[in-house]
């Protein structure tokens, strides 16, 4: 797959009733969804800062606010569940799991925890005091 091939129509029309309206809403009504989605997808896929997104997206902000929009208020979830439930229903999804037991351990100083040295009381109190 391309990095910059976007959405099919055949794609985009199982999407598309699934996205928002803004009939009803104050301001605006959205700009276009799908020229909005595929921007969010270009940018993904290239691996780009949202200024750096194409002009044929529109404006990077615009782009960027409906992501940020649609993952607040649960759009992408819905669309994931319902293309996960029409696909699981057409057989074209395998739910084969595996698992892998290897285990990472991580150093102890990786952590950014504060942690207890185990030193006397007073020897903490005099280092704060001493700043």
């Amino acid at each position: 797959m391309s990095r910059t091939a976007l959405l099919s129509d055949g794609q985009w029309e199982l999407i598309e009733p699934l996205m928002p309206r803004s009939d009803g809403r104050r301001g605006r009504p959205f700009r276009d969804h799908r020229m909005v989605v595929e921007g969010i997808i270009y940018r993904y896929r290239a691996g780009i800062a949202w200024r750096d997104l194409p002009e044929r997206f529109g404006p990077w902000q615009t782009v960027w606010k409906r992501h940020r929009r649609f993952s607040g208020d649960g759009t992408w979830d819905a669309i994931l569940t319902v293309l996960l439930a029409e696909a699981d229903a057409a057989g074209l999804i395998d739910w084969e799991v595996s698992v892998d037991s290897t285990v990472n351990r991580a150093h102890q100083h990786a952590t950014n925890l504060p942690r207890d040295t185990g030193g006397l009381v007073e020897l903490h109190e005099s280092a704060r005091g001493a700043a």
